[in-house]
């Protein structure tokens, strides 16, 4: 499990006094309307996704700017360790980089937990490789397969395109409790088994080290990983189904453009704690209130304007 970071409040105090009570919001753009002019009192858990992490984490820092008698707890055991917790009642929102699946609903259904699927931006999944490696200029969806799927054998860069070096490929991936191994899982592998040498990891910085260390490795991990590490790998542009070898960048990602590889990024919350807890309504309509800006400052691609007006409609629906 990966550890949870608690943003404390005389952390935050301190940030406020160094950077004067209206910088926030300079910076950032954040807006405070979602906390509202109340001062709120509670706490609010939130675990799941890496890849959705850095927003929920920066939601949060501001949100407690807004309300410091507030405090959030984000953590990040991956999305299915999230929808664990999230089914155990010990979370009021869960994050995930994929969509919860048939089980996950049908335990929450079993646990009397009803709750509600948001969307917060856009993510392009990121190919790298290590800066050293000058021959991988763009890989297809079949040579992916390709590469990941287990063939019981040690596979050579040769293996996989004629002309490239006879020198053993070290893989490095999210692990199988993370939404990105769903994904990348249904639509490269299509279910089968990962390649059984590759390194595991729900730690997106482990799988960084680990790119950056070899000049044989190739990993996969979120668009804000990629563009956090952009100097130390080499992204790999992926061949679309219209033929073009598309990099990942906010305006391919939004326009779908990169393919098959960007996805949706979510957050569930539970209805109940909507309904019954204040902090926990005005928390989630902070987060919809300033996911598009918070999300591009953390590196992925906001949703159209409408579709987070849709998702607030939907959320004052259930107080």
């Amino acid at each position: 499990m990966k550890p949870v970071k608690v943003l404390t409040l005389s952390a935050l105090l301190g940030s406020a006094l160094l950077l004067g009570a209206c910088s926030d919001d300079a910076d950032t753009g954040a807006t405070g309307e979602g906390a509202g002019d109340a001062q709120l009192q509670g706490e609010i858990s939130i675990d799941g996704s890496s890849t959705v992490y850095p927003i929920a984490e920066a939601v949060a820092e501001e949100f407690m700017l807004e309300q410091p008698d507030v405090k959030v707890t984000v953590g990040l055991s991956g999305t299915g360790g999230g929808f664990e917790k999230f089914i155990a009642g010990e979370t009021q929102l869960t994050n995930a980089s994929r969509p919860i699946k048939d089980e996950e609903s049908k335990a929450l259904a079993d646990a009397g937990v009803e709750f509600t699927e948001l969307e917060l931006a856009y993510d392009g999944l990121s190919v790298v490789v290590n800066k050293d490696n000058d021959w991988v200029d763009q890989l297809t969806v079949d040579e992916l397969k390709k590469l990941w799927l287990d063939n019981g054998s040690t596979k050579k860069w040769s293996d996989i395109r004629e002309g490239w070096p006879e020198e053993e490929i070290k893989f490095y991936s999210p692990g199988t409790d993370s939404g990105t191994f769903d994904y990348f899982d249904e639509v490269i592998l299509d279910g089968g088994q990962i390649d059984k040498s590759a390194t595991l990891s729900e730690d997106d910085n482990v799988l960084v080290q680990g790119v950056t260390g070899d000049a044989n490795a190739i990993g996969y991990f979120g668009y804000a990983y990629y563009l956090e590490n952009k100097d130390n790998v080499k992204v790999v542009p992926i061949v679309n189904e219209a033929g073009d070898a598309v990099e990942p960048n906010a305006e391919t990602i939004e326009s779908g453009e990169y393919a098959p590889l960007s996805r949706p990024l979510f957050t569930y919350v539970s209805n109940a704690a909507i309904k019954d807890d204040e902090a926990v309504a005005a928390y989630t309509q902070f987060t919809l209130e300033n996911a598009s800006v918070l999300a591009e400052d953390v590196g992925y691609v906001s949703l159209p304007e409408e579709k987070y007006t849709e998702q607030l409609e939907t959320l004052e629906g259930l107080k």
